[in-house]
């Protein structure tokens, strides 16, 4: 349901409408970016984003949206921003960031007041964003090349406010394996066979997977260090007892990494510590399937459905247009469905290996 340009006023105007293909029981919202006008706080800004959030949030709880994520906006990037008329001579990117660190603590307000969950977006992004650009440049956009768009390390920090408000707690699971004897496996994880030092594992909860270069923005990994991402989110822990000796090879697929004794017996992070995993393939292969859902719902909603808004009255008087209206919503919708269920029917189990060699 992204929109490019809109304020939470404009999804007021289209919500009913839009979402009744879906009759979701979930949503999730983002606005602010653009409520703030690109300008120094005032309080008629906050006047009216309040205005217009309340009214989103009561017309999605009439919708039977049992649960609401209310997202704060994110962040404009401190160098790509650049220079706005008005800001006059201040910094442009430290005074929007003010606008819309006021923004994050409405929507903060109006999730508690409901009720609701309150995904902190700004917070995740601004926070990053220093860290990365000390250790990668000023020229490492984390808010975007124009200053507000994000790439994918920027989603990937979105993607955390949200998942942290959702209330996963990220432990994909923990295998254990015996130096000496038999592997043994947490929930969603199954040993298929095992021997000292050495397993073969179905899992059928997977790690989230990231792009592979640790400096580009475009990809999720570089911005890793920076963000909790995989500490909170993430956790797919490998320990190992009985190794006797003072570190160990690890092979996890095709990869291989060394580890003393004390990080094994700890536990370590798989999903952390390999920049290639098993289940890279799988997931690369669910992202697309996803993407091309979302291209057809996009198209869905903003080239068909919420035009309909248009011939409303029309409708009311006319039942042979409004019943081709609920024929093309019916279509849209078996379409959407179809798109939903192929991608469900990526989440299949993957098969992995993991071997422990002493040292």
């Amino acid at each position: 349901f992204g929109w490019s340009g809109e304020t939470a006023s404009g999804f007021a105007a289209r919500c009913v409408n839009d979402l009744a293909a879906f009759a979701p029981n979930v949503a999730t919202t983002c606005y602010g970016m653009n409520d703030g006008g690109y300008q120094p706080w005032k309080d008629s800004i906050g006047q009216g984003y309040e205005a217009n959030m309340r009214n989103v949030l009561k017309q999605l709880s009439a919708a039977g949206v049992k649960h609401i994520v209310v997202g704060s906006p994110g962040a404009v990037d401190s160098k790509f921003f650049g220079k706005r008329a008005s800001f006059g001579e201040k910094d442009s990117a430290a005074g929007y960031n003010d606008t819309l660190a006021h923004l994050r603590d409405i929507a903060m307000k109006l999730a508690a007041e409901s009720k609701q969950t309150f995904a902190n977006v700004h917070s995740a992004m601004f926070d990053a964003m220093p860290k990365a650009k000390a250790a990668l440049g000023d020229d490492y956009p984390v808010c975007g090349g124009d200053g507000f768009h994000p790439g994918p390390n920027g989603q990937l920090l979105m993607a955390y406010a949200f998942l942290k408000a959702l209330g996963v707690d990220g432990d994909i699971g923990t295998i254990t394996v015996d130096a000496k004897g038999m592997t043994t496996a947490t929930d969603g994880h199954k040993v298929l066979s095992s021997g000292a030092g050495k397993a073969e594992i179905e899992s059928t909860r997977w790690p989230f997977c990231f792009d592979t270069d640790p400096k580009n923005a475009n990809s999720t990994r570089s911005i890793l260090p920076f963000a909790p991402f995989n500490q909170d989110l993430n956790r797919f822990t490998l320990k190992v007892k009985n190794l006797g000796a003072a570190k160990a090879k690890v092979t996890w697929g095709n990869a291989t990494q060394e580890f003393s004794k004390e990080q094994l017996e700890a536990g370590v992070n798989l999903a952390a510590e390999f920049s290639a995993t098993p289940f890279d393939a799988q997931f690369g292969q669910l992202v697309g399937v996803l993407g091309q859902k979302q291209n057809f719902e996009t198209m869905m909603i903003k080239n068909l459905v919420t035009n309909f808004r248009q011939f409303a009255n029309d409708a009311k008087v006319d039942p042979e247009l409004a019943k081709a209206f609920d024929t093309v919503r019916t279509k849209l919708q078996a379409r959407q469905q179809a798109l939903d269920a192929e991608a469900r029917q990526q989440l299949i189990p993957v098969k992995h290996t993991l071997t422990v060699t002493p040292l």
